[in-house]
């Protein structure tokens, strides 16, 4: 009889994306960046998805990096 795997909320997955916080280092890998700067030089420029601060480390919102990533490609669409 298998044992039922019991999953680790921090790493289910909802549309593709964690259901926790994601690191600039997660974002590097779910998105292909080159690097961690890139997300810093898009967070000055205000063009990447908005972070938040937890103490002195950012994350991001998986929701909220969906819907930047869906928003840049309706803009690619149009």
């Amino acid at each position: 009889m298998a044992v039922p795997k019991i999953s680790d909320p921090r790493t289910t997955l909802r549309s593709g994306l964690p259901d926790r916080y994601l690191t600039p280092e997660d974002l590097v890998e779910l998105l292909g960046l080159p690097s961690v700067e890139t997300l810093y030089t898009w967070r000055k420029k205000r063009l990447g998805p908005p972070a938040f601060r937890v103490g002195r480390h950012l994350r991001y919102d998986p929701v909220a990096v969906q819907a930047w990533v869906a928003e840049r490609m309706a803009q690619e669409a149009a």
